[in-house]
């Protein structure tokens, strides 16, 4: 497992980093999972990945749908939030199996609530808020294709 910590001063720094991982082909099949408190950045990032990526218009949080999907040129991207996941049987009901075998981009925020029925991630991105409103994200690449996102 590759570990590598970023700072992120301002929210700019975020978007910047953000258009940076958008770049990267590796990105288009990648599992990146968002972990920290609330508050602390993950939709944010999120929004910002995806806005770069060229999702046009809105960009709700899948807070209470659990999955927004979307789809960029040929790309598609699956933004998932499981804070409120609780029954095992929705991952079945709720078609997240196909979801997660299809190609494209997946982005997870509350990875854990789902932990026993998802995949391995390529890449966790884990985000702690500090005391000046910048943000220290630990990213940690646990496959071959989260490698390539950090290189």
């Amino acid at each position: 497992m590759i570990v590598e910590t970023l700072l992120w001063a301002t929210e700019e720094a975020t978007q910047a980093w953000a258009t940076a991982l958008a770049g990267r082909s590796a990105l288009r099949n990648a599992i990146i999972e968002l972990h920290g408190d609330l508050g602390a950045g993950k939709t944010t990032l999120a929004r910002h990945l995806l806005r770069a990526l060229g999702v046009q218009g809105r960009i709700k949080s899948p807070s209470y749908a659990v999955v927004e999907p979307h789809q960029v040129d040929g790309l598609n991207i699956s933004h998932f939030d499981f804070y409120r996941f609780s029954d095992p049987r929705e991952w079945e009901d709720a078609g997240f199996r196909d979801l997660f075998t299809a190609p494209g981009l997946k982005l997870i925020e509350w990875a854990d609530n789902a932990r026993a029925a998802l995949p391995v991630p390529d890449l966790a991105i884990h985000i702690t808020a500090q005391d000046d409103d910048s943000r220290t994200a630990e990213l940690r690449a646990f496959t071959p294709l989260g490698q390539e996102l950090l290189a």
